[in-house]
């Protein structure tokens, strides 16, 4: 695609060509495309050349559109959104902007109810020209060609439940798995988290957990419970011989990296371990 090109469904910098009753025409410089900017959006001030980003997308009247508005997803992105009607040949979904976006009946997973928030992805049909939505998300996925290595920093977005934990998607490009052993809190489709790449199994499938792995975990769990000693009046009754479920419920960790992050703690003698549990160690008292 020409850089020069208008591209639907995700945001432009775009100059001010001229002004008419309805409102700004803007397009690329010596560009052959232009879209509209209705009266409702245009700026205070300004002066023909100016640039403004703006989003791009066809109107309740098939109509190409610019607004400065910015709706909930974009194309080619993943995003949790409510469905405020659904059809016989789709459903309506609220994206914020005038003209909800289209999710067709083919591309539900299963059928959409008013009122329910689906995970989706956006992206522009061919045959229509217009932005519409899929609850199929993982047929956007691929694996083949990883961008990502073990001990890697992602982004992840909650997908769905599987057998043996959540589904993720990663990085907004490939698939991943969360096991239910390294799941420490009550995870929601359509959350956002930032994880780590455990670990990549043949085939290229990922297995991702939300905090660091081994070494590199070590000091943020170690501030974590440093945060909750210090909510807690300097207290917490937790030791190394605590039972997982009590760290658990605690700190939302798991026992093996509570036990890791409180050694360092002691070692620095920011904490004291006693019998009925920890306690943080004043200035004073060092």
């Amino acid at each position: 695609m020409n850089e020069n090109t208008i591209k639907i469904g995700e945001v432009n910098l775009l100059g001010i060509l001229r002004e008419r009753q309805p409102g700004l025409f803007l397009g690329y410089p010596g560009g052959v495309e232009e879209v509209l900017l209705p009266n409702r959006y245009k700026p205070e001030s300004f002066e023909i050349g100016d640039e403004i980003e703006v989003f791009v997308y066809k109107d309740n009247e098939e109509r190409l559109v610019a607004v400065t508005d910015m709706p909930h997803i974009k194309k080619g992105t993943f995003a949790l959104l409510r469905c405020s009607e659904s059809t016989p040949i789709g459903a309506f979904l609220d994206w914020g902007m005038v003209k909800e976006l289209f999710c067709p009946f083919k591309e539900q997973v299963f059928k959409m109810n008013a009122g329910g928030w689906y995970l989706v992805y956006c992206f522009l049909d061919e045959k229509s020209g217009r932005l519409v939505a899929s609850s199929k998300t993982f047929k956007f996925l691929d694996n083949t060609n990883l961008t990502v290595a073990k001990f890697d920093k992602v982004e992840v977005i909650i997908s769905h439940p599987s057998d043996f934990g959540m589904n993720v998607i990663v990085n907004g490009k490939h698939k991943g798995v969360i096991y239910n052993d390294q799941i420490f809190k009550t995870l929601h489709i359509g959350d956002k988290y930032e994880g780590v790449v455990a670990k990549v199994r043949e085939g290229n499938k990922l297995d991702i957990i939300l905090q660091e792995i081994g070494y590199r975990n070590i000091e943020p769990n170690a501030e974590h419970i440093l945060t909750i000693l210090k909510a807690s009046k300097g207290f917490l009754p937790l030791t190394d011989k605590s039972d997982p479920q009590d760290v658990k419920d605690w700190l939302e960790m798991s026992k093996k990296s509570f036990k890791k992050a409180i050694g360092t703690l002691y070692k620095q003698r920011v904490i004291d371990i006693k019998e009925d549990g920890i306690y943080l160690i004043t200035e004073n008292e060092n």
